[in-house]
C-alpha cells in the first residue's frame, strides 16, 4: 500500500472519530435538554396549582415523563432512580434505589451500629398502589411492596410506611381518605400521564 494510500486512511478514521464524538455529543446534549425541560414544566405546572389561582373545572395534564423527571429530582436523600408507571385509570406502580440509612439520617436519626448494619446501602424497592379520588380526596392502597426482591406485608409495611414514608409526608395516610388540598377536586390517571382536575 501506498503513502498515499495510508494517509487518506488514517485522515478517513480522524474524521470519523470526529463525527462520531460530535453525534454522541449532540445526542447526550439533547437527552439532557429533554430531562431538564421535563422537569422544569412538571415544576411550573405543580407551582400553578399550588397557588390555588387556577379557575374552577381546570384541568392540569402532567405526562409520564414529567412526574418521573419531577420524582427523580424531588425524592429526599436516600432515594435515587425513582421511576413511576401509570398501569391504568386507578393502579401506580413505582421502585427506586433506596438507602434507608440515609434516610433516617435526613430525618434527623443517627441509627445505632446494628440498625446501620441492617439499613445502609442501597437496595431496590418497588410498591404497587391503587388510588380512588374524587371530592378533593384521595385514598392509597398498597397491593405489594418489595425490597429486594422480598416481598413484604402486615406489620413490616406499616413499620416502612411508619418509618419511612410518613416522616417526609405526614399527610400521607394508607388505606384512608386524605384531602388533597389546593382545591383538588379529582386526578385522571392513564398511562400516558395524570390529569388534575381542580374543584372549588
Amino acid at each position: 500500500m501506498s503513502m498515499a494510500s495510508n494517509s487518506n486512511s488514517g485522515h478517513l478514521q480522524r474524521v470519523y472519530r470526529r463525527v462520531k464524538r460530535l453525534l454522541l455529543g449532540s445526542i447526550m446534549a439533547v437527552a439532557m435538554a429533554s430531562g431538564f425541560d421535563f422537569y422544569t414544566s412538571a415544576r411550573q405546572k405543580v407551582d400553578s396549582i399550588e397557588s390555588g389561582r387556577l379557575p374552577q373545572g381546570a384541568r392540569v395534564d402532567l405526562s409520564i415523563g414529567e412526574l418521573n423527571a419531577f420524582a427523580a429530582k424531588e425524592a429526599p436523600v436516600g432515594v435515587r432512580n425513582a421511576k413511576l408507571v401509570l398501569e391504568g385509570q386507578e393502579t401506580v406502580s413505582g421502585s427506586a434505589l433506596v438507602d434507608f440509612g440515609k434516610l433516617r439520617r435526613a430525618q434527623g436519626y443517627e441509627p445505632g451500629w446494628l440498625m446501620s448494619k441492617l439499613l445502609d446501602g442501597e437496595r431496590p424497592v418497588s410498591a404497587t398502589a391503587r388510588i380512588h379520588t374524587g371530592g378533593g380526596k384521595i385514598t392509597v392502597d398498597v397491593e405489594r411492596a418489595s425490597i429486594s426482591g422480598l416481598e413484604i406485608d402486615g406489620k413490616t409495611l406499616d413499620f416502612m410506611i411508619q418509618n419511612f414514608i410518613l416522616p417526609f409526608y405526614p399527610d400521607a395516610m394508607v388505606g384512608r381518605p386524605v384531602a388533597m388540598g389546593f382545591r383538588i377536586d379529582r386526578l385522571q390517571l392513564a398511562p400516558a400521564g395524570v390529569a388534575v382536575v381542580i374543584g372549588r
